[in-house]
């Protein structure tokens, strides 16, 4: 018998409210194994990346897990091993990426020009995690069994 993987639906459109605070360019849902839940682009972006496609989306999930799981061991190492990790902020000289927890096994990453207010993104970031983080959670995956 193996284990299967639930195709979950795409939650890019309750993104929407994300996407059209000023500054916010892309905004992405991702399990906590780094699968692309959903994802929504800002209107009108121009730019490098103007429109997050889900190739790009699903390189971001992957990212996005795999900075969560960083800061797991580091806050487990700084505070003890029950330190989770709520927030995650990366800067470059083209804007910021904000991660934050979303629910049950979901992460929430939002990536910002330089122009944008990072102090409103990240709140309205936990507003909708408020409004809507039950949605955005994801249970555990079947376990592969040894197939026959």
């Amino acid at each position: 018998m193996t284990g299967s993987v639930t195709r979950l639906p795409d939650l890019g459109w309750m993104l929407r409210p994300l996407t059209d605070v000023p500054g916010v360019r892309h905004a992405v849902v991702v399990s906590e194994d780094g699968f692309r839940l959903g994802h929504a682009s800002a209107e009108d972006l121009t730019g490098p990346v103007a429109l997050l496609g889900v190739p790009e989306a699903e390189s971001l999930a992957a990212a996005c897990a795999a900075m969560t799981m960083t800061g797991r061991s580091t806050a487990a190492l700084l505070f003890g091993g029950g330190a989770g990790v709520r927030q995650l902020m990366l800067e470059s000289e083209h804007g910021f990426v904000l991660f934050t927890h979303a629910g049950a096994g979901a992460h929430l990453a939002v990536a910002t020009g330089t122009d944008a207010d990072v102090g409103l993104v990240a709140q309205q970031m936990q507003v909708l995690v408020a409004r809507i983080g039950t949605r955005l959670s994801t249970g555990p995956r079947d376990p592969a069994g040894p197939s026959s």
